[in-house]
């Protein structure tokens, strides 16, 4: 058992040597800061909009001339793929389940974007073995040609969550303006300070379905604050996303609603979001190289499902 750990261990040290080593390529190849930037998305409960804002986010970067890869890390209740009206023939079940690699299942789509699917239905790959983690760990090094990638967690705290959390360089947490979706963000933002030993891991706070600019600074000011006095974490206020009908409009038809309504409020906000991603004080990251050597370095936290 120790060898064919320290096997796995040496594979994926070669697999991190040659995605760095690739770097400069990728930069020469229009990657221009040389390294790939990883925006992890979570919230702590489902219904927010998590997935539809992480969508319509690597649109609005794709627009900007970006190479955008979106992953759908919901390992079991995948929905990436519903909102962009897509069947994917293979996805992270084939890959987890060694049927494929990395490079057999990202998917191109017609929004400028890939996709990296996630498996829905398949309760059992939730749940991943250590190999099985380690596995799916090794395969993201394919990925290191891109300028971006975002990556669509599950709703709640899993290690899978935390982890990605841990490992991006930003993590955006989305919630809205309803009691029950403030408190949960609360309690992920909570789980989030007492599980990791970072006070900067670029927390940024999203307000979705607001119905105002006004709801949406106090929303996000009221977390930050307590956030700030009772969790010591700096957690930064990215901008809100307006409650609008083209959002469910866009979600009957199963397209992103930055392409069925692109001068919506709703697309608007996304791309001020991307704006701000973009004007922040950029958090220098180490590229895909650096995000695997963190998932890989992540243990698994005690009384949380893998």
């Amino acid at each position: 058992m120790a060898d064919q750990a320290e096997t796995l261990r040496e594979i994926v040290r070669n697999k991190i040597a040659v995605s760095e080593a690739a770097e400069p390529a990728a930069r020469e190849a229009g990657n221009t800061e040389g390294k790939t930037r990883i925006i992890t998305i979570t919230s702590g409960k489902g219904g927010v909009g998590k997935t539809n804002i992480s969508t319509n986010l690597a649109i609005a970067y794709a627009q900007l001339g970006k190479k955008v890869i979106l992953m759908d890390a919901d390992l079991g209740l995948a929905n990436v793929n519903v909102i962009l009206g897509i069947i994917p023939k293979y996805n992270l079940y084939h890959l987890i389940r060694k049927q494929k690699n990395m490079g057999e299942i990202i998917m191109d789509t017609n929004y400028g974007i890939r996709i990296v699917a996630g498996a829905s239905g398949f309760a059992r790959i939730a749940n991943l073995t250590e190999d099985e983690r380690k596995n799916f760990i090794a395969e993201l090094s394919e990925l290191s040609n891109a300028d971006i990638i975002i990556i669509d967690t599950s709703a709640g705290v899993s290690n899978n969550v935390l982890s990605f959390v841990e490992a991006a360089d930003e993590a955006l947490i989305i919630t809205t303006p309803e009691p029950t979706a403030i408190t949960d963000a609360y309690g992920i933002i909570k789980i989030i300070a007492t599980e990791m030993n970072k006070q900067d891991l670029g927390l940024k706070l999203v307000v979705n379905r607001v119905k105002s600019v006004v709801e949406g600074r106090k929303v996000a000011e009221r977390m930050i604050t307590i956030a700030g006095q009772f969790l010591n974490l700096k957690v930064d206020y990215l901008g809100y996303v307006y409650e609008d009908p083209a959002v469910q409009n866009a979600v009957l038809r199963q397209k992103p609603f930055m392409i069925v309504d692109p001068r919506s409020r709703a697309s608007i906000c996304l791309r001020h979001l991307v704006s701000r991603l973009e004007k922040v004080e950029f958090r220098e990251g180490g590229g895909i190289g650096s995000f695997i050597r963190k998932l890989l370095g992540s243990k698994p936290r005690p009384g949380m499902d893998i």
